[in-house]
Parts: C-alpha cells; sequence; structure tokens
C-alpha cells in the first residue's frame, strides 16, 4: 500500500516545503492531481525545461530559470500546490537554496512548494522548514489494477491470457517493490517470451525483478540449478527441518500463530556442502536466490558502508519470496576490527533487519569460523536454528560418490562404492568431487573410461582437510557440541 494518505496530510496542513523522494514522476504527479482535486487546490508544475505553468496551461515567460520562477509563486493567490520537478541540481545553487526558504516562509498556509528528486538531500539551510516524504512502490492494489489493464491489452493482441483470482494475486506479490512502469515492462516481457501470460510466468517474474534490483554489486542473483534438497548427500536433520517448513514458506499459516520461517546459521567443516544447501534450497523452493557478499559492503566514506547495505537490505524485502545466502558471513559480521567502529555499525544494521524484516526472505547464513561471530547474531529469533555440518559419514558418502559419478555421465553400477567408501574416509563432499572430477581427466587425456583404479589413485593421493587441519576441526566439534543442532 502507498503512503498517498501521508501526502495528503501535508497538502492540507500548514506545511509550506516539502522534499518528495521518487522515481516515479507521471505516478507521483497523478496522486498530487487527485489530492489537489480532493482539497481544491490548483496545481502547478516547474522543470528547468518547460519552466513554471499552471497544470495544462502555456509556461510562464522566462521561468526556466528557477529565481524567475521563484519570483511568480510569491504573486499567486488562492490555495495551490507548486511542484518543482528534478529540483535536485538548483540546490546546489546557495542563492536558490536561499530563494526557496524565502519563499516557502512567504506562502499562506493553503500553499505548499514540493520539491521532487530521485533521492532526497535536503540543504543544511533548509532542515528546520523542509518535510521529507517518500513516495513508496505501488501496492498490490495499484499491481493488480496494471495486470488487469496489461492482460486486455494482450488479449486485443491475440495472446493467450489464462489468469485466475489466484494467480492474479501470485503475481501482483511478485512484482512488489517496481515501479509502475518497471512491473508494465517485466509482465508484458513474461507474455512476450513464451507467447502467453499464466501462473508459469511466476519464476520468470520474480527473476527479472530481482536483475532489476540488484545494487551496487553487493547483491548477486545466483542460477541455483543443481538439482534440489534430494541431490545433497546426507544432512538428513538439516534437510527434515527443511522440508517440515516448506509449507509454512508458502502458505500464510499466522491463523495458526505461525510465522514464516526466518532463516539458518550453518557452520561446519569447509566443503561439506553448507552453500550446495542453500542452492538446492533456492531450487527446491522454486525462488530465487540472492547473494549477499559481506565483502563487498565496506567503502572508505563515512556511513557509507551502512547506507550501501541498508539499500541491498531494502531490495531484497522486495525481492521476496526469496532466499538470501550470506556465504562465510564471519567476513562482513566478524567482533573486532580497528575501523572506527563502522563494522558494529553495519552489524547493528543488519541485526536490526533481521529482526525487524517483513515475512518471505529466508536467510541461509553460512560460516566456516563461527566462533569470530558476535554472540548476538547467535541469538534465537533472528534466525531459526543454529546447524552443524560435518564430515560426511558412510551412508552419505555412498550417496555422495554416486551422485558425482552420475553427473559425469559415469555409471556408478561399475565401480565398488563400498572401496570408494571405505578409503574416502574422512574426506569431504568438496574432496570426494575433487578425486572423481581428477580421476575424470586422467582417464579422458589418456582415451579411456574412469575406473576403480584411477579413482583409487586420486582419493590416496589427496591429504583430506581432516588430516591437515585436524586441530581446527576438532575444535569446530566442541564448538558444535552444545551450541548447533548436527545437521
Amino acid at each position: 500500500m502507498d503512503n498517498t494518505a501521508d501526502l495528503r496530510v501535508l497538502l492540507a496542513s500548514p506545511a509550506t516545503l516539502v522534499m518528495a523522494e521518487t522515481h516515479e514522476e507521471d505516478r507521483f504527479m497523478g496522486i498530487v492531481e487527485r489530492l489537489a482535486a480532493e482539497l481544491d487546490l490548483s496545481v502547478w508544475t516547474w522543470s528547468t525545461a518547460s519552466g513554471l505553468s499552471i497544470r495544462g496551461g502555456p509556461s510562464m515567460h522566462r521561468t526556466q530559470n528557477p529565481h524567475q520562477a521563484l519570483t511568480w509563486l510569491e504573486d499567486v493567490s488562492g490555495p495551490a500546490v507548486f511542484v518543482f520537478v528534478d529540483a535536485h541540481p538548483i540546490l546546489s545553487d546557495p542563492y536558490v537554496v536561499r530563494r526557496i526558504k524565502e519563499t516557502a516562509s512567504r506562502l499562506s498556509p493553503d500553499q505548499t512548494l514540493v520539491l521532487t528528486a530521485p533521492s532526497v538531500d535536503v540543504p543544511p539551510e533548509l532542515v528546520a522548514e523542509t518535510h521529507v516524504w517518500r513516495l513508496k512502490p505501488p501496492g498490490l492494489e495499484e499491481l493488480t489494477a496494471l495486470i488487469h489493464r496489461t492482460a486486455a491489452d494482450l488479449r486485443a493482441r491475440s495472446f493467450p491470457v489464462s489468469i485466475d483470482d489466484d494467480s492474479m494475486g501470485a503475481l501482483a506479490k511478485a512484482l512488489r517493490g517496481l515501479s509502475i512502469a518497471q512491473a508494465e515492462r517485466v509482465v508484458q516481457q513474461a507474455a512476450f517470451a513464451d507467447g502467453a501470460l499464466g501462473a508459469a510466468d511466476l519464476p520468470g517474474v520474480r527473476t527479472a525483478k530481482a536483475e532489476i534490483l540488484m545494487t551496487d554489486g553487493i547483491l548477486e542473483l545466483v542460477e541455483a540449478d543443481v538439482g534440489t534438497l534430494d541431490d545433497v548427500g546426507g544432512l538428513d536433520n538439516l534437510k527434515g527441518w527443511l522440508a517440515v517448513r516448506t509449507k509454512a514458506q508458502r502458505v500464510d499459516a499466522s491463523h495458526l500463530g505461525l510465522a514464516a520461517p526466518r532463516g539458518i546459521l550453518l557452520t561446519g567443516v569447509p566443503g561439506c556442502g553448507k552453500s550446495f544447501v542453500a542452492k538446492t534450497l533456492a531450487r527446491t523452493w522454486g525462488q530465487p536466490l540472492i547473494l549477499l557478499d559481506p565483502g563487498r559492503l565496506y567503502s572508505k566514506y563515512i556511513g557509507e558502508s551502512e547506507q550501501r547495505l541498508g539499500q541491498a537490505l531494502e531490495a531484497v524485502d522486495a525481492m521476496a519470496p526469496a532466499v538470501l545466502w550470506i556465504d562465510e558471513i564471519e567476513k562482513g559480521f566478524a567482533d573486532g576490527g580497528e575501523d572506527g567502529g563502522t563494522s558494529r555499525r553495519v552489524f547493528g544494521t543488519f541485526l536490526r533487519w533481521l529482526q525487524e524484516r517483513p515475512d518471505g526472505v529466508f536467510v541461509v547464513a553460512t560460516a566456516n569460523d563461527v566462533s569470530a561471530l558476535p554472540p548476538e547474531l547467535q541469538r534465537k529469533g533472528r534466525l531459526d536454528e543454529i546447524f552443524f555440518v560435518d564430515l560426511p559419514d558412510d551412508t552419505a558418502r555412498h550417496e555422495i560418490i554416486e551422485h558425482h559419478l552420475a553427473s559425469r555421465s559415469h555409471d556408478p553400477a561399475r565401480f565398488e562404492i563400498a572401496e570408494l567408501v571405505r578409503t574416502t574416509a574422512g574426506f569431504s563432499g568438496a574432496e570426494i568431487e575433487a578425486a572423481i572430477v581428477g580421476g575424470t581427466y586422467r582417464a579422458f587425456a589418456a582415451d579411456r573410461s574412469l575406473d576403480q583404479a584411477s579413482l583409487i589413485t586420486e582419493v590416496t593421493s589427496t591429504v583430506p582437510l581432516s588430516v591437515a587441519r585436524a586441530e581446527d576441526i576438532r575444535r569446530l566439534r566442541a564448538w558444535a557440541a552444545e551450541r548447533a543442532v548436527a545437521a
């Protein structure tokens, strides 16, 4: 739902100076005109290209110059709203800023000067007089009306359209966070892509929205084409936990007192499937996978790191429903750091979002060194559970070996899987995959098929992490024994 009511209050009140943040000029002016009609206000507009004019009338002579336009305002009588569109460039002129301040002070209580900009940066001289208002993205009602209009247009052009009420609601929800113009383009592109518009277009619409909302390289849309949770070897407790919550992720269960699941922290031995779980979960739930790289957050300028994170998290909220994957979270939110408090402020911004974020974003955070994370992040309520991913046991290694053989066109029945399971004791899933890939390279170079002997050679020539970093793994297991659930 938009915040039109807030703007109505400002226009009806004695507030004489408003700065409106919007990227949607046409939609904003439509709102202003509707409110002006309700409040019996005349509407004047100014732009640096066209100058000042009463809405629908000719431009006043030489009023492209903001000084002349502001002079004109002082001679206008009666209730009115004066909208200066894209006014941010003129706010760099100290003389214009002073004229705006003086003009606003001389307006009558039933007149309002509105300055629009894509990003609000109020000059210090105007802070005391300015009311800041931001146009929120269109709500479900506006988006549903847009879909109806677009569907009617597509039908008129002989496009098949099959959208029932449920599909209409789901499509409107999938478009939340986009502007009206963006939403219209996404719906039309979905229809043109397959020659029809229907429920089958939902995944593509969500992906297209995610691509639009990517910001500053902090977020990345990941192609989750790696199978489903059924393809994950072992981790039965974790997979069972996620399976129980799958329906609650898709269907509102608030009438039972159940909120949508919020997220998990996966820690444990490197190479044992933590990232694979994030990818397969997004595929299983049919949702876009958004990767947030904490290492890209930090800037040398004071306050910019927190701002960049805030903008990224706003984009994530708008992408819901989605899976947010934060890989190696300790790199961005670890304790300590001699950075003048930046890391603590960034972490505080992230914690507030974790606590207050709306339903629909499921967080999968992975950490190799969970001891570096602040204890606040490990508290229940911000994430649902902490799982410890250990080295795969015999059963899990059997599944992993069969999966990686089959995925490379090797028939698992040709191999002594039981022997491979024994010889890979202490191996991570990534190390097992590397051995199969290495053996396949050897066989390909020798113009022969991969065989058991080649695999055994690769395995026995590998020093697994469980040997090379045995002390670290013992420390991880000791930590997890009291603080995490076995995956």
